[in-house]
């Protein structure tokens, strides 16, 4: 029975039981009629808006730091920099299909003479293929290292990322392509990539940092293969493994290099209040380019135990080791200390105080002093 048809009943209904009451007219009924059936159609259009609406998410995380450090020829930096803003914003077209994305600015300010960026760090596409496989096409965090995917303030330690990441992984490293991900067993997480390279120069001295392309009309003539295997197989503890292949680092450019290949490892444990990370990450560079430089052979490690004291502190210490020209055996190893504290007085915010104390082989460059810092997420 139609809305309309039951309203006349009702109508006639409350006529019948009040015989006293005005009888409306046939025009004054069809009024009633046609105000209730557009308030209803009102209510239900309100209903999609929100339905639509519900399907949208927006999100994001943002850090301040103050450093003040002091080199090895007595000359001190301070500065205080809006390291980066990021908004996030995600959709689900289906219960299927669903768009990530990550719009950041670094630096506060962006332009002509200006230090800082406007970056696309994420913007893609997933499909759920079946319950246990999803692809993705558009621009992604590649699969390597502890940070590069998770790099969130309030997710770690220290002021700044730490420098193995920074300068071997090299964190935060987005590419675009397409990739495959899924689990099998009870335990066992994968990630399968085909996308940009990398476009590295001798000018650069082969720095796997300053090849990054960030998908900015991104030369495209040698593409990277990466390969991700995880296990999480007991509680508090994730075991994973990074291997990725590149047939030409300069894109060709370069009739003296040639191909390279990562191989990055990590583990995250937790027991309790205890907290142990390590990684290890190493480049091997083909060519008599990077081999003349030392620059065939760039690795790093760290490790970082940390205590957690109650929900609102937290204690770390880390030891970092790299070499972007460790080929050569000249003293171009660096290694640095990290002592510090943070603090929680909401899940999703963080304040940290660190000190750092650097030593390079070269005995240049050295960098020690305190950082202090304030991170959010939503």
């Amino acid at each position: 029975m139609s809305l309309k048809i039951k309203t006349i009943g009702l109508l006639l209904a409350l006529n019948v039981a009040n015989v006293q009451a005005d009888t409306p007219s046939a025009t004054e009924m069809w009024e009633i009629i046609q105000q209730q059936q557009n308030e209803i159609e009102s209510m239900q259009g309100a209903g999609k808006s929100a339905s639509g609406a519900s399907r949208t998410t927006l999100g994001g995380y943002g850090e301040m730091h103050y450093n003040n450090l002091e080199d090895n020829d007595g000359a001190r930096e301070k500065k205080i920099d809006l390291h980066r803003f990021v908004l996030f914003f995600g959709h689900e077209f289906s219960d299927s299909i669903r768009l990530f994305s990550e719009l950041e600015v670094e630096h506060a300010l962006s332009g002509d003479g200006k230090s800082g960026e406007v970056e696309l760090e994420q913007a893609y596409v997933e499909f759920d293929l079946n319950e246990n496989m999803q692809a993705k096409g558009g621009v992604f965090l590649l699969p390597v290292g502890i940070l590069n995917e998770t790099h969130e303030p309030n997710t770690f330690y220290g002021v700044e990322r730490n420098p193995v990441e920074k300068n071997i992984i090299p964190s935060t490293w987005w590419s675009g392509g397409a990739e495959l991900t899924g689990i099998f067993g009870d335990s066992f997480s994968y990630n399968l990539g085909i996308h940009e390279g990398l476009n590295t120069s001798s000018t650069d001295k082969y720095a796997i940092r300053k090849g990054r392309q960030k998908t900015s009309k991104a030369d495209a003539h040698d593409l990277a293969a990466t390969g991700r295997l995880k296990w999480t197989g007991a509680p508090g503890i994730e075991l994973a493994a990074t291997v990725q292949y590149q047939e030409n680092i300069t894109q060709g450019d370069d009739s003296d290099a040639g191909s390279a290949i990562l191989y990055e490892a990590h583990a995250v444990v937790e027991r309790g209040p205890f907290e142990l990370r390590a990684l290890y990450a190493s480049w091997d560079l083909d060519g008599s380019g990077p081999a003349s430089i030392g620059a065939d052979e760039q690795s790093g490690f760290y490790l970082e135990p940390s205590y957690r004291i109650n929900a609102e502190i937290g204690l770390f210490a880390r030891y970092n080791q790299w070499d972007n020209q460790a080929g050569n055996g000249s003293d171009s190893e660096k290694k640095q200390y990290d002592i510090g504290v943070n603090y929680w007085p909401h899940p999703d915010v963080v304040l940290k105080l660190d000190l750092q104390k650097q030593d390079n082989d070269s005995g240049s460059g050295e960098k020690e002093g305190i950082n202090l810092g304030i991170g959010y997420q939503f």
